[in-house]
């Protein structure tokens, strides 16, 4: 992936880059951090490289860099018995707001995208429901 150079409104005293697997990062602590979603979802890999031992903080986000903008795919698991909508759009706002202020890069989407319910988190049981 290419990174993004942010240098163009400072002074001329060299360039700033933003590497994408840095806009992922944090797209995907922002993102976590959302009440409501269960996990991140990185696909098969992704959760092989977890079981491994390492903790992939930009697991279930991609990046798609234009010149002086980002959209952004992210893939979650949210916990059961949530409203979906909400916690789709504040993770849309938390990532947003997040990868604005970390790199001064315009969010043109945060498309989110929920790929499963992770029952476990709640405090329901199938009894219950």
């Amino acid at each position: 992936m290419e990174s993004v150079d942010t240098s163009r409104n400072q002074q001329d005293i060299g360039r700033v880059e933003i590497a994408p697997e840095v806009i992922q990062v944090i797209a995907g602590l922002a993102a976590s951090q959302v009440d409501g979603v269960a996990y991140m979802n990185g696909g098969f890999v992704g959760e092989l490289v977890e079981r491994l031992g390492r903790k992939q903080l930009s697991k279930g986000v991609k990046v798609h860099l234009g010149e002086e903008h980002v959209v952004i795919d992210v893939s979650i698991v949210i916990q059961y018995g949530v409203f979906i909508p909400r916690v789709a759009q504040n993770v849309q706002s938390q990532v947003k707001r997040q990868v604005e202020e970390s790199t001064g890069l315009d969010v043109l989407e945060v498309n989110v995208h929920v790929v499963g319910i992770d029952k476990v988190k709640s405090n329901l049981t199938v009894n219950e429901a």
